[in-house]
């Protein structure tokens, strides 16, 4: 199939890729977040500790890292259409198979298998973000990819209370696991790897992608001797370990500390719409710097200055804003504070992933695959080290989110020596990127 014929107006075809990113964002934090809301009925039905539940959040964050950097590489040489549909129908099944476990053993091997499935998901988004959009356009398709998968989370836990209103944890991840095979379908029948080969695409908006050309699948042989030798992808990597690990720390315990610590009588719905509030302020916090980045550009003169200056202010704010939610007198005050907490960590995540489509170009897959590898890594311990924290301290809530505050601080300091913007392969970066 060949492009239409020559428009003096361009098609909007791009705007369906984000769609696509938009609603596979939403169904991947669904999968993920519905366990932290049935993880109290989870524990009581299987006998487990938290000890055990910290492990088994641990073992998605472990699949996910080590199959980030996989699940990026497939999306650069084979191309995100097959990656995505295959990497989308394995998380599901394993979504499903979250239901039929019967112990801790089952349990952790099906989240595993989930994490791996799900490493594919955002690398692979990247790619195509590098191959159907215009520089102009990818922070802000970041942004929104980013708003919808935070609220996703943070719709999910009000989801899953319905559905545990009429039916138990089991089926609950049953229902969840339908979401992605519907979604793989319609992409599937949809999407094209290369623009040029897709009907709806006229010669005046491949004129505008004419940038993202050599962005194109095929590009298997990753130059990770360049990734290592350079000070900005360590640094890209370290930052986001960073905030990985702080975020997944406290958000993967919140309905924990919610029943343990409130001094309320609260709700299921409540302690549900309280948890969820980090993740609805995360949101906010990516759409705002999708909306921002480039009058901020323009204002600073310099994209790359512009990225620093977000992830230094995210960064630094949220290690604040967790320091302070330490004295707050209330479960209400303390989340509401987590959610500014979160606000100012998402200021930094659309420019760490367009980093990696400036920095990596044709490898812009496997890049942003191994930064999320490393940022997993913080993923799996965070959860694990509340868990510790919290029985060798006499259940100290307190200073877990001082640990986390305190990691945030190193990420600030990363973001300000990163070169966001200067390509591997030497070329000036684009002006119009932001």
């Amino acid at each position: 199939m060949t492009a239409s014929s020559p428009s003096p107006v361009p098609t909007r075809a791009r705007q369906w890729v984000i769609f696509f990113a938009v609603t596979l964002a939403v169904v991947t934090y669904v999968d993920r977040a519905c366990i932290w809301q049935a993880a109290g009925d989870i524990q009581r039905d299987l006998g487990f500790t938290k000890e055990d539940m910290g492990w088994i959040f641990a073992a998605f964050s472990l699949a996910y890292g080590i199959f980030e950097i996989p699940g990026g590489w497939m999306g650069d040489k084979f191309g995100p259409r097959k990656t995505l549909m295959r990497v989308v129908l394995m998380w599901s099944l394993f979504t499903a198979a979250t239901g039929w476990a019967w112990n801790w053993i089952s349990m952790a091997v099906c989240r595993f298998f989930f994490g791996a499935g799900e490493a594919g998901c955002f690398p692979n988004l990247t790619k195509v973000f590098s191959i159907w959009l215009p520089h102009s356009e990818r922070v802000r398709a970041q942004g929104i990819m980013w708003l919808s998968a935070r609220w996703g989370g943070a719709f999910t836990p009000l989801l899953v209370v319905w559905v545990l209103s009429f039916a138990n944890w089991r089926v609950a991840f049953m229902l969840f696991g339908l979401l992605g095979i519907v979604w793989a379908v319609f992409f599937y029948r949809w999407f094209r790897d290369d623009p040029r080969s897709h009907p709806s695409v006229n010669a005046a908006e491949l004129a505008l992608l004419e940038s993202a050309t050599h962005n194109a699948v095929g590009h298997g042989d990753v130059p990770w001797r360049r990734f290592m030798s350079s000070g900005a992808i360590w640094l890209l990597w370290l930052q986001y370990f960073c905030i990985n690990y702080a975020w997944y720390s406290y958000i993967s315990w919140l309905p924990t500390y919610l029943r343990e610590t409130s001094g309320l009588t609260l709700t299921e719905e409540w302690r549900a719409m309280l948890a969820g509030l980090p993740l609805f302020f995360g949101g906010l916090g990516s759409l705002f710097t999708g909306v921002v980045s480039a009058r901020l550009a323009s204002w600073l003169g310099s994209t790359a200055q512009t990225r620093r200056v977000l992830g230094c202010v995210g960064f630094a704010g949220a290690a604040a804003m967790l320091g302070i939610s330490t004295q707050a007198t209330s479960p209400l005050m303390a989340m509401v504070l987590v959610g500014m907490a979160a606000f100012a960590n998402d200021l930094s995540m659309p420019g760490s992933w367009a980093a990696c489509m400036d920095i990596g170009g044709r490898y812009a897959g496997s890049l942003s695959g191994s930064m999320n590898m490393v940022g997993q890594i913080g993923s799996a311990l965070g959860p694990v080290a509340v868990a510790q924290v919290l029985k060798y301290s006499d259940n100290n809530w307190v200073l877990t989110f001082w640990m986390a505050a305190a990691v945030y601080a190193v990420g600030a300091v990363c973001w300000l020596f990163i070169d966001p913007v200067t390509p591997l392969d030497g070329k000036e970066p684009t002006k119009e990127a932001a």
